[in-house]
């Protein structure tokens, strides 16, 4: 009787097994693709759609934008995507015309509490907000790097993207601000150089 529960809970243990591997999806590129992330109809969950376009694995924002997907971490249900670029000459995001990185509310994902954003390029309307806009602000350092020296000297600011704002949007405009970046896990002391540039977002275990 032992030797039959024992091999049930062997049939068992290997049916799950192989389900789940028939469920994850093929990687992308050098990216491995975690259930319940989906590239298509035929594996992961389709409410976790990302996207494999020339090897390269994506996110689509509600707005139709593409982000690469820099790192997923499973076990945490996070992944990490690369914050847009910043035109140089003018100091724009690539994403401005959309109004920045805005989520669809419907799905299971959301930005988590660990991203630092910095604004770039802003008015003066910005003083009136709570954000750290002073000489220490961490968006001084980046105007210093290549990536943000297009926006040196502008009025800047950063922030905790923490659980008192919205967890679906960082917003840019004309007549706000116009760039934005994000380092996921900043620390005061750390160096720029080991700055992990990305917005990270976390998304609901799937059933």
């Amino acid at each position: 009787m032992k030797m039959v529960t024992l091999a049930l809970l062997f049939f068992l243990v290997g049916l799950v097994t192989k389900v789940s591997a028939l469920n994850t999806c093929p990687k992308c590129g050098s990216i491995e693709v975690p259930y319940p992330l989906s590239t298509s109809e035929n594996c992961g969950d389709s409410r976790y759609k990302v996207y494999c376009k020339n090897g390269s694995l994506q996110f689509l924002s509600a707005k139709g934008f593409y982000y690469n997907i820099l790192s997923i971490n499973p076990s945490a249900y996070k992944l990490v995507i690369s914050p847009p670029l910043i035109q140089k000459n003018t100091c724009y995001s690539s994403d401005l015309t959309l109004g920045g990185l805005l989520l669809d509310e419907n799905l299971p994902f959301n930005i988590s509490t660990r991203n630092t954003v910095m604004l770039l390029n802003c008015t003066d309307n910005i003083l009136l907000s709570p954000l750290n806009c002073s000489l220490n602000s961490f968006c001084r350092q980046f105007e210093n790097v290549e990536l943000g020296n297009g926006c040196r000297g502008t009025l800047c600011c950063h922030y905790l993207k923490d659980s008192a704002m919205t967890s679906h949007m960082i917003r840019v405009r004309v007549g706000g601000c116009t760039a934005y970046t994000s380092v996921v896990n900043l620390k005061p002391g750390d160096p720029i150089d080991s700055w992990t540039y990305g917005i990270e977002l976390q998304w609901l275990p799937s059933n």
